[in-house]
C-alpha cells in the first residue's frame, strides 16, 4: 500500500495513479481539493485497486498524526510513503517575512518529518518499506527568489541520506527525487508558454517534463528493481543540472 501526500494534483496525482496502475492500493491525501482527490480515487478503483481519500494539512501536526492513523485503519499497513506535498513562495527573500518562511517550513520540512516519524514503525514492519521524498533541483543549486524554498529542499536531501543510514538495517530504503524543468499546477505561473519554450531550448533534451516523469521515478524507487538503492537523489530534470 502506498500513501502519497498532496495527491489531488501535480506530481502527487500522477504518482498515485501510476502506483494504482502498477497494482498498489493507495491513500490519496489532499488539503483542499476534495473533488480532485475523489477523482483520483475513482480512477484507481476503476483500475481494480482499493483507494481512499484522506483530508489532512501536512503543515499541521495533528493532521499528520490523523493521516497516518487513517491509512493504517484503512489498510492495516503502509509499504510506501511518498512525501510529495509542498508549497513554494517565489519572491525575493527581502520581501518575505517570518510567517512566509514558517509556512514553507511547516509543510516542506516539518510535514515530511512528522508523517515519516508517525509511519516509521509500519514501514519497518513491512519488511520492504520505502520512503520517497520530493526535493528539487533547487535543493542542489539554489535559485534567485527561491532562498527559503531551496533551503527546505536542501534539508530534504541531507535528511534523506541520514535517515537511509539509520533505517537501512530494517529493510527500509529512503530516497529522494529532485524534479526540475517540469511544468505542474504549482509552477505554471513561472512557466508561461513563451518562457517554457525558451527553457526547453536550453535543456539537453530540448523539451520540458511533466508530472508523469516524476511518477515513473517514484514507482521505480518503490519497486524491487531499486532494492539496492538508498540515500540517493534521482534528478529528473531533462539534464538542466548534472552535478
Amino acid at each position: 500500500m502506498a500513501l502519497i501526500t498532496g495527491a489531488s494534483r501535480g506530481f502527487g496525482r500522477a504518482t498515485a495513479l501510476r502506483f494504482a496502475a502498477e497494482g498498489a492500493d493507495i491513500v490519496v491525501n489532499y488539503r483542499a481539493a476534495e473533488a480532485e482527490a475523489r477523482e483520483v480515487v475513482a480512477e484507481a478503483t476503476r483500475a481494480g485497486r482499493r483507494a481512499v481519500a484522506v483530508r489532512a494539512d501536512i503543515g499541521v501536526a495533528a493532521d499528520c498524526a490523523a493521516l497516518a492513523a487513517a491509512a493504517l485503519d484503512a489498510f492495516g499497513r503502509v509499504d510506501v510513503l511518498v512525501n510529495n506535498a509542498g508549497i513554494m513562495d517565489v519572491r525575493p527573500f527581502a520581501d518575505q517575512g517570518p510567517a512566509d518562511w514558517q509556512a514553507m517550513l511547516d509543510v516542506n520540512v516539518w510535514g515530511t518529518l512528522r508523517l515519516t516519524h508517525a509511519l516509521l514503525p509500519a514501514l519497518r514492519g513491512s519488511g520492504r518499506g520505502r520512503v520517497i521524498n520530493l526535493s528539487s533541483q533547487l535543493g542542489h543549486v539554489g535559485g534567485e527568489n527561491f532562498a527559503v524554498y531551496s533551503g527546505t529542499k536542501g534539508f530534504i536531501l541531507a535528511y534523506t541520506k541520514s535517515l537511509a543510514r539509520e533505517v537501512g538495517p530494517d529493510g527500509v530504503t529512503v530516497n529522494a527525487i529532485c524534479p526540475g524543468s517540469v511544468i505542474t499546477d504549482m509552477n505554471r505561473g513561472i512557466y508561461p508558454p513563451d518562457v517554457a519554450a525558451v527553457r526547453a531550448r536550453a535543456l539537453p533534451l530540448r523539451h520540458m517534463g511533466d508530472p508523469d516523469d516524476i511518477a515513473a521515478a517514484a514507482v521505480y524507487l518503490a519497486s524491487d528493481d531499486a532494492r539496492f538503492m538508498t540515500g540517493q537523489c534521482v534528478d529528473v530534470n531533462g539534464g538542466s543540472t548534472m552535478a
